[in-house]
């Protein structure tokens, strides 16, 4: 078996394709005549990361159109919530098929009204509205609480198999690799599901300086054991001891600073193929201001290879969509959060929220949100958001604490700051916001891009804006290039990446 091997590339070398007067292409990537790309790595070996292997099942198959099994109408009157759960629980005993669906329950046009949440906890159910808008599926969220709407999610956690975990022999593992060597391979086969280990050390911690955070009421030091980040891959390869990944490193593993392990893991809790589509979720509230209502429309935990499409939320507090921890590669597709009603200040308006990995969010827009793109803390890659806008923001859209690893924002357009920073002592202490996080051709009224201290990059490639230092000062600069220019080629790097893999051999 052939490996692949990163060569360094002159920027320079940029003949295999040509360019019209007005277009220009990165440095880092280029897209060459024949939609393949090259990519040009820095002195370690680093490059941007291809971030196409996210959404439903990776991007290799497309979301199905899941045939009816079920249809039912609002109540005729009071609550609507337990005829919906009555639906699922009926359609989640039906053997599922080949695919692991077992159908979809078809919500008619009206008005149902959920006076709690809505749960959804079996693989194979997808729950299918007449339209995202007030005529359509309207799900009308009453509770007097801080609750979703809808809630999907299975149980349990990620689990370590024991016997498998494993040493990367590699000194360095660069950004963007897919293969490296470990010292037995004995116990890995393909197709195995494996924890790519990155452990948090004190070192590591120091040299960020994220032990010495300015103190202010409440603010904590970042601690080695809350940093040992767990990234789900699949071996695709073994030969001898190298081991090939489905997805690429997002955060280098340098035996400085721990190096890295694999292991093999599972989940058995955790659910999948489950769906929700062309629904408008409305949150009833008391005032602009109102606390106690409807939070989230909809939350995804612990469920893989699902997805949420055509929606549109009024109202809530928190979001349209929220990915929790244990979401993995679900795709949120052409989904709307408006008007948010809530104080305005930390930890609410949050319109499109992740903290799972190998998700995508794509034509997403919102209005009058806070943090309305936005990735917590300790969020592993890849993920993105691509082709989403913004208006009347309130906070700014990015990373927005902790360490989150590789993100892309590609053609994100906003009135407001698309930031990616040292975020010192707010809130609770956040300090560098993330790493491996890359703006592409977005256009924002400002941003700050600020690269760590150490253990990688941040990039502003083609942003359209102010470029401004940041909160804080005299931190090291992200990579910044054509700032203002026009027509950055591909316009698009997500959907590139995914052009481009889609050509290569399987």
């Amino acid at each position: 078996m052939r490996l692949q091997k990163f060569v360094l590339i002159p920027v320079i070398a940029l003949c295999a394709f040509v360019l019209s007067p007005k277009e220009w292409s990165s440095g880092f990537v280029q897209q060459l005549a024949d939609g393949s790309l090259r990519y040009t790595p820095d002195e370690k070996g680093n490059t941007i990361p291809d971030f196409s292997g996210v959404g439903y099942c990776g991007g290799d198959k497309e979301i199905p159109f899941v045939a009816v099994v079920k249809t039912i109408s609002p109540a005729t009157s009071g609550s609507s919530e337990e005829l919906i759960e009555a639906a699922v629980a009926e359609v989640a005993k039906l053997p599922a098929d080949a695919n692991g669906f077992r159908g979809a329950i078809l919500l008619k046009k009206g008005t149902y009204y959920i006076p709690e949440s809505v749960n959804i906890q079996a693989s194979g159910v997808v729950l299918r509205g007449e339209g995202d808008n007030i005529e359509g599926t309207r799900i009308l969220a009453t509770a007097k609480k801080q609750v979703a709407a809808f809630a999907a999610a299975g149980t349990g956690s990620i689990t370590e198999v024991q016997g498998t975990r494993t040493r990367i022999t590699d000194d360095y593992v660069p950004v963007g690799a897919r293969s490296f060597h470990i010292s037995n391979a004995s116990v890995y086969k393909t197709g195995d599901r494996i924890i790519l280990f990155r452990p948090g050390t004190a070192a590591w911690i120091r040299d960020l300086q994220m032990d010495r955070i300015e103190e202010r009421d409440g603010t904590r030091q970042w601690q080695p054991k809350e940093y040992n980040l767990q990234f789900e891959r699949v071996i695709t390869g073994i030969d001898g001891n190298t081991i090939l990944i489905d997805n690429p490193v997002v955060l280098a593993m340098e035996t400085k600073y721990g190096g890295g392990e694999i292991f093999k893991y599972s989940f058995p809790g955790r659910i999948s193929q489950v769906g929700i589509e062309n629904m408008y979720f409305e949150s009833a509230y008391a005032s602009d201001t109102a606390e106690d209502h409807g939070w989230d429309a909809i939350k995804f935990d612990n469920l893989e290879n699902g997805w949420i499409r055509n929606v549109t939320a009024r109202y809530f507090g928190y979001s349209c969509v929220n990915l929790e921890d244990g979401a993995k590669n679900i795709s949120v597709l052409n989904a709307n959060c408006f008007d948010h009603k809530s104080i305005i200040t930390g930890g609410r308006r949050y319109s499109f929220n992740n903290t799972g990995q190998l998700n995508l969010f794509a034509n997403c827009h919102a209005t009058d949100g806070r943090h309305d793109f936005v990735t917590g803390a300790r969020v592993c890659g890849p993920n993105v958001f691509v082709n989403c806008t913004a208006k009347r923001t309130h906070a700014d859209i990015g990373p927005h604490h902790r360490w989150a690893v590789g993100t892309l924002f590609d053609n994100i357009v906003t009135d407001g700051e698309l930031n990616i920073q040292d975020r010192g002592n707010w809130g609770s202490g956040h300090g560098w916001a993330g790493v491996t996080q890359v703006m592409w051709n977005c256009t924002v009224k400002r941003a700050a891009v600020q690269s760590p201290w150490v253990n990688g990059k941040n990039y502003s490639i083609g942003t359209k804006g102010q470029k401004y230092e940041g909160r804080l000062k005299n931190r090291p600069d992200g990579e910044w290039e054509g700032l203002n220019a026009e027509e950055l080629k591909p316009k698009s790097l997500y959907y590139a990446q995914l052009k481009a893999r889609a050509m290569q051999p399987r």
